[in-house]
């Protein structure tokens, strides 16, 4: 089924929810060393994507392989722990008086709970070290509620490091933010996009201003269909942008990144 060098696989994927199809015939592969933009309006898919992608969701039709392993043939549970996931989902699931630390350090099982496992001091040096990559160690022990909407979002990434993530999904890590937190958010995923150790970053939005430098390919949705798919540079266009929101638009690129306005 799949391309043997790939880390993320789709063929075929298609969702269908009350009789419409969400997702369409996606074909779609994540290769080391990659960080793709999923782009697109609202509506277009994406979020339904990332959660076939981080095997939440099961496809109605098609097949998804994440580190050669494949949906429905997999034991799941074992492999999600190998997915680094953030998405405003998963930050709603999450007690408002959990720490931060707690935040990252459970990511190494999967969990939303400390209790649930045993953790010793790697654990936790882990987990602190992976808030200093994100510059938010100050914030070890604070309860998770109180940060920032910014903060809450660098914790969420730094969870994503946690353990040894073989893919890193983001959905939306910008959505709430204001300037300063986006900007913020923005340079910590551009250097961590310049990472070469880091695992292939897939990041989805609805904003051409938010695509960090760093970041290779393009993926676009329209209705749930692939709109253009390759390499950012090539791929992303005035002409494409017009036909995702559907109003004219002029693009441009300057000092790494990518800004639009309408005609």
């Amino acid at each position: 089924m799949s391309d043997s060098t790939a880390t993320l696989c789709l063929r075929g994927v298609t969702l269908t929810r009350d009789g419409r199809d969400i997702l369409s015939g996606i074909d779609w592969d994540v290769h080391e060393g990659e960080r793709w933009v999923v782009l697109g309006p609202n509506g277009s898919g994406k979020t339904s994507l990332v959660r076939i992608a981080s095997f939440q969701t099961h496809p109605s039709r098609g097949e998804v392989e994440v580190l050669g392993h494949r949906l429905g043939r997999v034991n799941i549970w074992t492999l999600r722990n190998r997915i680094g996931l953030a998405s405003s989902a998963l930050a709603d699931q999450l007690r408002p008086t959990i720490t931060a630390l707690d935040v990252v350090k459970t990511a190494k099982h999967g969990a939303l709970e400390p209790w649930w496992h045993t953790y010793d001091d790697a654990d936790h040096a882990e987990a602190r070290s992976c808030l200093e990559r994100l510059g938010v160690a100050r914030f070890a022990e604070r309860a998770f509620g109180t940060l920032s909407s910014g903060e809450r979002q660098r914790v969420l990434l730094a969870r994503t490091l946690m353990g040894d993530p073989g893919v890193i999904l983001l959905d939306e890590p910008t959505a709430g933010l204001d300037l300063g937190g986006r900007e913020g958010l923005v340079r910590s995923l551009a250097e961590l996009a310049a990472d070469p150790s880091a695992p292939p970053i897939v990041y989805v939005t609805h904003h051409v201003e938010e695509i960090p430098p760093g970041f290779t390919s393009l993926l676009a949705l329209h209705d749930g269909r692939v709109a253009a798919r390759g390499r950012l540079a090539d791929t992303l266009t005035a002409e494409l942008l017009t036909t995702l929101f559907g109003l004219p638009l002029h693009l441009r690129h300057e000092r790494g990144r990518w800004s639009a306005v309408a005609v």
